[in-house]
C-alpha cells in the first residue's frame, strides 16, 4: 500500500507499507533467518547483519541491537506479551544479539527475562543492563536484583545509568568483572546537558563500553563524544536512534529519497539507522522496538552498504530541510 506523496511527486513508501511486504517474512525467519526478505520493489536481503568488534576484546557484536525502555514495561498478563515473545523471537533467529535494560525500566527487565527465558535463547544473546542508584551496597544489590529478574548469573555489559555515582559503581563494576559474572563495564547518558563530564569520565576512566544518544534529531554527540569513543577504543552502543519516535512523526507523508538506494535503505527505519551505523565509532544501535515486523525492518539496516561520511552529510541535511 503507498500514499500520495504531500509534495506530489509520486508515491510514498511508508513503514506501514513497507511492513506489509516483512510481516509474513517475521513468521518465515524460523526456515531461514532475513535470507529472501525484500522491501517493495526492493532486491532480496542478504542473511546477516553485520557485526563490528568490541574494542577492547575483539569480541563482535551485531550493529542492530534492541531496547526496552518503555515498550516492554508491561504486566504478565497483558495482551501484549506474545507480540513482545514473537518480537524477540524474531530478533533472535534474524541474528540480533543485544538486548539492553535497566531495572529503572519499569517491569522490563524481568519481561525481557521471561521471554528469552521462555525461548531458551539466553546464549545466544548479549545482555546490557545497569546500575541507576547511589551507595555501594545499594548498587551490589540492584545487581543482584537484575540478575534475578533476567534469569541468569552473568552480564554481559554493565553500566552506570546516567553517571549516577559513578565512582562507586564503577568499583562495583570492575569487582564484578573480576569474579566473571560481568564482561564489560560501560557508563550511559542520553542528555547533552551531561556531555561535558561524561567526556571527562570517557578520559580518566577505563571503559569498554559507553552508551549515548544520536540520531538525525540529535546529532550532537557526533561533534566530541563519538570521537573519543573511537580515539579512546571504546564501544558505542546508541540509544534513541529514533529519538522517542519524533522522527517517524516528522517523516510522516513524505518520501524517502531515491538516493537511499545508493546505501541499500528500503525504509524510513533503515534511513534513520544507516545514518547512525554510517559512524564509524558506532557499534550497535538499540531501538526500542515492540513488534517483530519492526524488528524485522530495523534488522535491515544491518545488511548492505552503510553511508560514508559524505552520504551522511548529505543525509543530515535532507532531513534537517524536510
Amino acid at each position: 500500500m503507498t500514499t500520495k506523496s504531500a509534495s506530489g511527486r509520486g508515491p510514498v513508501v511508508t513503514r506501514k507499507a513497507f511492513l506489509e511486504g516483512t510481516v509474513a517474512a517475521a513468521g518465515a525467519l524460523a526456515a531461514g533467518g532475513l535470507a529472501g526478505l525484500a522491501g517493495p520493489g526492493g532486491p532480496a536481503l542478504a542473511a546477516e547483519v553485520a557485526t563490528r568488534p568490541i574494542p577492547s576484546s575483539g569480541e563482535r557484536i551485531p550493529v542492530v541491537g534492541l531496547g526496552t525502555a518503555r515498550v516492554y514495561d508491561v504486566a504478565p498478563d497483558d495482551p501484549k506479551v506474545p507480540v513482545l515473545r514473537a518480537t524477540v523471537d524474531a530478533f533472535v533467529k534474524g541474528g540480533g544479539k543485544v538486548i539492553d535494560t535497566s531495572p529503572t525500566y519499569g517491569r522490563s527487565e524481568p519481561m525481557v527475562g521471561r521471554l528469552v527465558g521462555e525461548l531458551g535463547a539466553r546464549d545466544r544473546l548479549f545482555l546490557a543492563t545497569k546500575i541507576s542508584t547511589s551507595g555501594e551496597q545499594a548498587g551490589i544489590d540492584s545487581v543482584g536484583v537484575s540478575m534475578r529478574s533476567l534469569g541468569t548469573d552473568r552480564i554481559e555489559l554493565l553500566q552506570v545509568h546516567n553517571i549516577k555515582d559513578v565512582g562507586t559503581q564503577l568499583r562495583t563494576i570492575r569487582r564484578l568483572k573480576e569474579a566473571g559474572k560481568v564482561r564489560y563495564a560501560g557508563i550511559t547518558i542520553s542528555n547533552a546537558r551531561a556531555y561535558e563530564r561524561f567526556e571527562k569520565l570517557m578520559r580518566s576512566e577505563p571503559l569498554d563500553f559507553i552508551q549515548v544518544n544520536y540520531s538525525l534529531g540529535q546529532p550532537e554527540s557526533a561533534e566530541r563524544i563519538l570521537p573519543l569513543a573511537r580515539d579512546k577504543g571504546i564501544a558505542v552502543l546508541v540509544n534513541r536512534p529514533f529519538w522517542l519516535a519524533r522522527l517517524f512523526r516528522k517523516a510522516k507523508g513524505h518520501d524517502l529519497p531515491p538516493w537511499s538506494a545508493e546505501f541499500d535503505g528500503k525504509s524510513w527505519a533503515q534511513f534513520f539507522l544507516k545514518f547512525i551505523l554510517g559512524h564509524p565509532a558506532v557499534t550497535c544501535a538499540i531501538p526500542g522496538t515492540d513488534r517483530p515486523e519492526y524488528m524485522v525492518d530495523n534488522l535491515g539496516a544491518g545488511i548492505g552498504r552503510m553511508p560514508d561520511q559524505r552520504t551522511r552529510a548529505r543525509m543530515l541535511a535532507f532531513w534537517q530541510r524536510l
